[in-house]
């Protein structure tokens, strides 16, 4: 197995499987509660019971990394299918590597406190702070942002998943 190949592969299949997992699989409550804490209180509707709720950093804290936890297994379940299909043997330890780094990434992202989250303090420092807060003309910064975050980490994590890869 050429490791170029098996890497466009396992990255086109886990970009896919990023897709799914954050927009598809990720619940209502975790997208809005996961950024909560005490200092910023998420009021959450919940549409079906319209019951209203406020949740702090427990809370906040609980429903990023039940996100997290989907969102990487739908990856394991898009990759490791994707990977079987195209005969592409990967090795168990790269894949579980892959993926932890890929969850661990993705909570630093997703967990926005405002203030305090790792991608606007990095936006910040890097003087993309106005680019972080933009939301209007069909456009949100934070989101492309943390778009870009996950797919360079992406990147690094099949490029990881391919040591030792093997074909079937």
């Amino acid at each position: 197995m050429h490791r170029p190949a098996a890497f466009a592969a396992l990255l086109g299949l886990t970009r896919a499987a990023s897709k799914i997992g954050d927009f598809w699989v990720q619940n209502d409550f975790c997208a809005r509660v996961k950024g909560a804490s005490d200092d910023h209180p998420v009021t959450y509707k919940d549409p079906a019971t319209k019951e209203t709720t406020t949740h702090g950093t427990a809370d906040g804290r609980k429903a990023c990394l039940h996100h997290c936890l989907t969102y990487t297994a739908t990856q394991a379940v898009v990759a490791g299918l994707g990977a079987r299909a195209l005969g592409i043997r990967v090795h168990p330890g790269a894949a579980a590597a892959a993926l932890a780094l890929s969850l661990g990434t993705h909570y630093i992202a997703d967990r926005r406190v405002p203030g305090h989250g790792v991608l606007e303090k990095l936006a910040d420092k890097t003087g993309k702070t106005n680019f972080y807060k933009l939301a209007s003309h069909g456009m949100n910064g934070a989101f492309h942002l943390d778009n870009s975050w996950h797919h360079s980490w992406e990147t690094v994590a099949a490029l990881i998943a391919t040591a030792k890869a093997t074909t079937r």
